[in-house]
């Protein structure tokens, strides 16, 4: 279904919401289809494919709200839609920040063609799919070493977004992503180890070839033999590109605006201090081309620009929705996110952190003897005080050199002072919604043998 198709479905929710006695509403329309091919010893192991519509309608009677959401699209579906959520909305607790964006906040631009996310070319067919996962799988296999092909796969999705609220708002994109991903392990039994490599784009034409991701995940894997603990003692630490977003990503949740409302934020007060070193920034770039979290407009219609989330190292605010923006006094970043079944919340889609001056290779010779983290496995990250502990897998490191693999480790210190220390190599990948290069970090706690 096109956006076309889509733009009547989501204003006939609201015309039923108007008829039920709401206020305000806002509804969104979503169309996907998606096809997943799964091979295992040469042979086909596993194809799904799932397509369809999903439905979801926000009311507004006076200061309270509620949501209800459904995958019929049948005339009476959307009555009886529109009839609940005013009546769960009139029994619902008043919220003086709800509310839609006034007329003049909302965007101009209704859709996203200049961003680039939607592939036009036609749809892979499952066997397209199974012979690209089957390719990747060989490469994989062909690497000395590899024991095991564990899974390999390939995919496809399309999706179609309309938004349209009765504060005059209506638009809507397309997405695209197609993918290839591959597990390899060596060894067996207690030595057994496993690795992957995986890529992802909007655009057919912009994957890698499976054999390379194949390669590369047989190389990773290969690379893990005979892994053992490192020593415990404090150490620097190298997160890895594949895994280092992560890092920056639990700045980006302590500085979003639900957590600061809620007081439960390691980062509440540190609004205009340094949260990283002098010299580097975050900004947020909706409009990057051709990458998967870029967005025209957020889930409230206000039009998204980049941003800067730290600049030279100081904390420049929040990530806010209209909610959470209301309940600070502060405005809306048009961060704005929202599934069919929820209220908006705020959330941050693609974010660049300043790259450093050396190669990831560089950056190891400078941390001479210490730990390359290249997984990371559970969690226990204290979201009020900021204290991390986390298992962690990698490589150690002598004198600038990778002498061995690593596992069964943790990997602890706190998160205020790990970002303030940190330092960029130069070697992240320009298309991943999350543009973090690998990241060293001076000191932190090792627990292994």
């Amino acid at each position: 279904m096109t956006d076309t198709a889509l733009a009547p479905l989501a204003a006939a929710l609201l015309e039923a919401a108007t008829r039920a006695g709401a206020d305000a509403a806002d509804a969104l329309a979503v169309d996907g289809t998606s096809v997943s091919i799964g091979v295992l010893n040469g042979a086909l192991e596993q194809a799904e494919r799932s397509e369809g519509i999903e439905i979801g309608l926000r009311v507004l009677v006076g200061n309270r709200q509620a949501c209800v959401s459904a995958s019929d699209t049948s005339a009476d579906t959307l009555r009886e839609m529109a009839e609940r959520a005013v009546a769960m909305a009139r029994l619902a607790p008043e919220d003086p920040y709800a509310g839609l964006a006034e007329a003049a906040q909302l965007a101009t631009v209704r859709d996203g063609a200049a961003l680039d996310m939607n592939d036009t070319g036609a749809d892979p067919d499952p066997a397209t799919l199974e012979a690209m996962a089957l390719e990747a799988e060989a490469a994989a296999l062909a690497v000395d070493g590899v024991a095991q092909v564990s899974n390999a796969g390939a995919g496809f999705s399309r999706r179609q977004v309309h938004l349209a609220a009765t504060n005059g708002f209506a638009g809507g994109y397309a997405r695209t992503d197609h993918g290839v991903h591959c597990v390899a392990i060596t060894g067996e039994g207690n030595t057994m180890e496993r690795d992957y490599f995986g890529d992802g784009r909007n655009h057919a034409s912009d994957l890698m070839s499976p054999s390379e991701i194949g390669r590369l995940a047989g190389e990773r894997t290969v690379a893990r033999a005979g892994a053992k603990k490192p020593p415990t003692g404090a150490f620097p630490v190298m997160f890895d590109e594949r895994i280092s977003s992560g890092l920056i990503g639990h700045l980006l949740a302590a500085t979003n605006g639900t957590a600061i409302t809620r007081g439960a934020s390691w980062a509440r007060d540190l609004l205009g201090e340094q949260v990283l070193p002098k010299g580097l920034s975050i900004i947020e770039e909706p409009h990057r081309p051709r990458t998967s979290a870029s967005r025209p407009f957020d889930a409230e219609g206000l039009p998204t620009a980049d941003r800067l989330i730290v600049d030279d190292g100081m904390l420049t605010g929040w990530t806010l929705d209209l909610s959470s923006a209301r309940k600070l006094g502060l405005t809306s970043t048009a961060s704005a996110t929202r599934g069919t079944g929820a209220p908006p919340s705020p959330s941050v889609g693609n974010a660049r952190l300043t790259a450093g001056d050396l190669s990831r290779d560089a950056l190891l010779q400078q941390m001479g003897t210490g730990l390359l983290i290249t997984s990371l496995i559970g969690s226990s990250i204290n979201a009020t005080t900021g204290d991390y502990s986390r298992g962690a897998s990698g490589f150690w490191v002598e004198n600038g050199e990778i002498t061995h693999a690593v596992n069964e480790c943790t990997v602890a210190g706190n998160l205020r002072d790990m970002l303030r220390g940190i330092i960029p190599a130069n070697d992240a990948r320009p298309h991943l919604s999350r543009v973090v290069p690998s990241l060293l970090v001076e000191g932190m706690t090792i627990a292994g043998a």
